[in-house]
């Protein structure tokens, strides 16, 4: 055991103390040298490699030698060389698309190797050309809508937004865009989402094993970063649809150094509502926007950002506007061969606005952060790596704000106690290959949360602001018994942590092997909602004296195999967590304009484990993988004393988001190069809800009872897409290139319950259940083009 320990430790300083040489660079796209993430880069005599990091940079050190260097990546012709390695070397490499080959070379097999040995598992990664060749609602292509087709993943159903990953709630979903958080993916209440598919490069979700770079959620990580930019020559391309447009420009700013990147998107279905004599308006508008330079070899700075705003209005009555918006400045420094590191300065807004005319007064909530992030990746060996780096993260919480738009009104302006926050964090993270056939990956992140002070904060009897009545065994709002004061650099109360994460691999073979991790993560912010998807309306608040922050603990293990020259590949994984600290609210909690949101929460678990299995083909003219999840997602909340009855009897309940069964098809198929078909199938479980299970009168009023929280569910949930994707000239060498898709959503019109309510009949005076359905059969039709 001291032996193996002592290996453990000094494996890195005997790899230093060998005769070894490193070469280094970045791969990018010979057209347009946008740098590309994840490329494979193999060197088949030694059994090993490295990949691109999310930058396009790449690091390995290997024995002075000859040897054959292998580059691969989807979509692009396969680069094979014979290298000399007697010396430090740092080469750049541009990769062709491989359409635009006549020769093209495959080489997949020591690239599966490489991810069999890898300790890196419960991620998922989507190219942005697969996402873009689903059939989708009204047309329009959705980064989250296709994310909820792979195994561990879904959604409350049609027209929600957010998504659900492994049994966790929305809120707990950390959404990066180029690094910076977005608090609403979505456009439209959920019909779209925020992410325009021609700006982004690269979509990674990581469900466990998560690395100690990324912190402050409990449930998944969606890395999304946008396209650089093309430094070489101007393009531009775009879509027509039937509801909705985009837009992208992207061209040098100085050639091969600089680039820049500029995309609209916008729907204008709004536009025709007067021809149907509708007041009604509902539309949105993004825009991404990217400047990228090359200072030198070992320099780059990038800026970019994102603003994206919906609004919704009921004739002159009511209007609704939310967005986010983003901003990133990026500095890439490479200090040596070896030694890569990003500096990131972002800043972070989420508004809601609200316009009520026929009150007369208006309501503004919102949640503003600024981000430093440091990170630094070292490439010590190719057999032990290290990522390290620190953040620091200021937030102002604004829970709202009414103020009235005339004399008359009646309504005096209220502003609701501004709460700020500030989070750090250190970690460290590496990848160490123990033996030729265990990996392991291992760090930990420390991150520490004040709560920083407010104008004024309630006290309360025995510091507890929620009460138990026993005598009508109900929850209340406790009553302060006074307040306190403090200036803004005051700190309220002081959170640690120390998250560790595991993960390891070890391969049975060439072709398989096992995977296992553990990851303990926090976080320190909290969505109140009443929903079981989250809605522009939902606040969110940091923890404090009276709301402690979630704390999860997660273990995983998996099984990964590739069949017939990796023709088809297999991931099967199980996972447990439990998170303490799960917020639940009391019956008739208030959550509009509360001032006192510690008085309707009650601290309580949550805990979800479950089965998925992901089995894609990949090669051919039909390709596409069948994912299926068997899971279990649960929530409790008991009583604090021996006497009170917690939440739902203290017993376990369904979380409104726990899916039993969830089954996606999704498969795509070439006849030719002109016509393709791409499908979807969908079945999951019905949501969780609540019925009620009989009624009274009291004083003349019919009163209905409640079964408990949870206890029954909407009718199972499945359907059919389809799309035809057609491109006239698919041979064509001119600069303009079009294609057509024609897609039909839900092909044999299931109406699909979001939700059942109950009413009297009027005519029988018998009570009645009605199902609302938001779609049935929708067809679409859009045009692509680039040029």
């Amino acid at each position: 055991m001291k032996r193996l320990i002592f290996f453990f430790l000094m494996s890195p300083i005997i790899i230093l103390a060998q005769d070894k040489f490193t070469i280094s660079g970045t791969i990018s796209d010979k057209q347009s040298n946008e740098t590309l993430i994840g490329v494979t880069i193999i060197f088949p005599e030694l059994q090993t490699g490295t990949v691109t990091n999310e930058y396009g940079f790449y690091s390995i050190t290997l024995p002075k030698g000859t040897y054959v260097l292998q580059i691969s990546y989807l979509g692009y012709r396969t680069i094979s060389e014979t290298l000399v390695l007697s010396d430090n070397i740092q080469k750049n490499y541009q990769l062709e698309e491989a359409a635009e080959t006549l020769d093209e070379v495959v080489i997949t097999e020591d690239i599966e190797k490489l991810n069999i040995k890898k300790p890196q598992m419960s991620v998922n990664s989507l190219s942005i050309k697969t996402i873009k060749n689903m059939p989708v609602v009204l047309g329009e292509v959705d980064v989250i809508k296709s994310i909820t087709l792979l195994p561990g993943v879904t959604n409350a159903g049609e027209g929600s937004s957010g998504f659900n990953v492994r049994g966790g709630a929305a809120d707990q979903n950390l959404i990066l865009l180029d690094e910076a958080t977005i608090f609403n993916s979505s456009h439209l209440f959920g019909f779209f989402s925020v992410f325009n598919p021609d700006a982004i490069k690269d979509i990674k979700l990581y469900k466990g094993g998560i690395p100690a770079k990324y912190g402050g959620r409990v449930s998944s990580v969606l890395d999304i970063y946008q396209k650089e930019g093309n430094s070489s020559q101007f393009h531009m391309n775009g879509g027509i649809g039937l509801i909705s447009s985009r837009l992208l420009a992207e061209g040098p700013i100085k050639k091969d150094k600089g680039s820049f990147l500029l995309g609209g998107r916008s729907s204008y279905a709004h536009l025709f509502l007067p021809l149907f004599d509708m007041d009604n308006v509902a539309y949105f508008y993004d825009l991404n926007t990217k400047l990228s330079y090359r200072l030198n070899n070992n320099n780059n700075i990038f800026l970019s950002g994102y603003f994206g705003r919906d609004v919704f209005n009921i004739s002159d009555s009511f209007e609704n506007t939310y967005g986010n918006t983003v901003v990133n400045f990026r500095w890439n420094h490479l200090f040596s061969d070896k030694l890569f590191s990003n500096l990131s300065l972002i800043y972070s807004d989420y508004y809601y606005g609200l316009k009520l005319n026929f009150v007369q007064f208006d309501w503004e909530s919102g949640i503003r952060n600024f981000n430093l992030k440091y990170d630094l990746k070292h490439y010590i060996s190719n057999n032990f790596k290290l990522d390290y780096g620190l953040n620091s993260i200021y937030y102002k919480f604004n829970p709202g704000e009414i103020n009235p738009t005339t004399e008359e009104s009646g309504i005096n302006p209220t502003k609701l106690i501004d709460k700020y926050a500030l989070e750090n964090a250190i970690y460290i993270d590496a990848e160490h290959k123990l033996s030729p056939k265990l990996s392991v990956s291992y760090g930990a992140r420390l991150s520490v949360f004040h709560r920083l002070g407010q104008g004024e904060l309630n006290l309360y009897e025995n510091d507890n602001p929620v009460t138990y009545n026993e005598a009508t065994q109900v929850y209340e709002n406790a009553e302060p018994i006074g307040v306190v004061n403090y200036n803004r650099s005051d700190v309220i109360q002081t959170f640690s942590q120390i998250e560790p994460r595991l993960s390891m691999a070890f391969q049975l073979n060439d072709n398989s092997s096992i995977k296992a991790s553990y990851n303990r993560m926090s976080q320190y912010l909290h969505l109140l909602s009443n929903t079981s998807s989250p809605t522009p309306l939902d606040i969110w608040t940091p923890s404090g004296k009276y709301i402690k922050p979630q704390l999860l603990d997660q273990v995983a293990i998996g099984y990964f195999k590739t069949f017939k020259n990796n023709a088809y590949s297999l991931e099967v994984e199980s996972y447990y967590k439990i998170i303490d600290n799960r917020i639940d609210y009391i019956d008739g909690a208030n959550l509009i304009a509360n001032d006192a949101v510690e008085q309707i929460i009650l601290n309580g678990e949550a805990r979800a484990y479950g089965l998925e299995m992901l089995l894609r083909k990949n090669e051919g003219k039909f390709n596409g993988w069948l994912a299926y999840t068997l899971s279990k997602s649960e929530q409790k909340t008991p009583g604090r004393t021996a006497s009170e009855t917690g939440i739902n009897n203290s017993e376990w309940y369904n979380s409104s988001f726990d899916k039993t069964h969830d089954i996606s098809l999704t498969g795509s198929y070439e006849f030719n190069k002109k016509w393709s078909l791409n499908s979807n199938f969908i079945f999951q479980t019905g949501q969780s809800t609540t019925f009620p299970n009989g009624q009274y009168e009291y004083n003349g009023i019919i009163i209905p009872s409640y079964e408990s929280r949870n206890s029954s569910r909407l009718p199972s949930y499945h359907r059919l897409d389809i799309a035809v994707n057609y491109n006239p000239k698919p041979n064509s060498t001119k600069n303009f290139k079009g294609e057509w898709v024609f897609g039909i959503y839900n092909v044999y019109n299931r109406k699909n319950a979001a939700s059942i309510s109950f009413r009297e009949n009027r005519n029988s005076g018998t009570n009645e259940a009605v199902r609302l359905a938001i779609f049935g059969i929708v067809p679409s039709i859009s045009y692509n083009f680039k040029f």
